[in-house]
């Protein structure tokens, strides 16, 4: 039976490792499995980080080729704009994260454009519906690198299959050869796998998530439930139980 690590090199996606944990980021780096790396506000103050420059020049004096994601944080346009000039200079394999709309609910499209034209690499982020990856990709300029993060796992949060919607996305995604469409927000294992189907280019995977995936993917199942018997009948032992 093939391992987990080379079922999941055969899928036809390149995955990356979404997180802010520093020696997990740098652990994942080395993977030659993981093509790159992504991280948000979010995550970043989950981990505990308060210096959100340090943290990013401390990452990338590790990380130096892979493609990595920085999100910017503010919600005015203009200083949305300066922040991401700021981090795009940090390094030539860093993406700068857009996301599709301020606080307001007002688009970034006009911000996208400006930005993309100077030639820095975006990664227009929270996107879940395809009205505004048609926007986004109608507003990258065509010569520059370009990532679209649509939300698939919240999607999926609502009850919907996003599988259906991604393929569409992929398919207006192609209109700029040089834009990514990445399937984000992974809650299971399985997200990997339909990512890959759905046509996706990347997929961004939670460090825990990424960790099951290097262990489980394509494991016997009745394997598993012979795991999992034994599991439950340590830990009954383990904690003593009787009746």
């Amino acid at each position: 039976m093939s391992s987990p690590d080379s079922i999941l090199q055969q899928l036809p996606i390149r995955i990356f490792a979404d997180g802010a944990d520093r020696a997990g980021m740098i652990r994942l780096n080395d993977n030659p499995l993981i093509s790159g790396l992504t991280t948000n506000p979010t995550l970043m103050r989950k981990a505990g980080i308060t210096d959100y420059e340090a943290f990013a020049l401390d990452v990338l004096s590790a990380i130096k080729s892979k493609p990595i994601s920085f999100e910017v944080f503010s919600d005015d346009f203009d200083e949305m704009k300066r922040q991401a000039r700021k981090i795009s200079s940090w390094q030539e394999n860093v993406y700068v994260k857009i996301p599709v709309t301020n606080t307001k609910g007002e688009s970034s499209t006009s911000i996208v454009r400006e930005l993309s034209a100077e030639g820095v690499r975006l990664n227009v982020t929270a996107l879940l519906t395809l009205r505004q990856v048609e926007e986004v990709v109608d507003a990258l300029d065509p010569a520059v690198p370009a990532v679209i993060s649509v939300f698939a796992g919240r999607i999926a949060d609502t009850g919907h299959d996003p599988e259906p919607m991604m393929r569409e996305a992929v398919a207006l995604a192609a209109r700029r050869p040089k834009a990514e469409l990445l399937w984000a927000s992974v809650r299971e294992v399985l997200n990997i796998f339909q990512a890959a189907r759905s046509g996706c280019h990347i997929v961004t995977v939670p460090h825990d998530i990424l960790g099951k995936a290097l262990s489980l993917a394509g494991t016997d199942h009745g394997t598993l439930s012979l795991d999992t018997v034994k599991m439950f009948a340590n830990d009954a032992q383990a904690a003593g139980f009787t009746v």
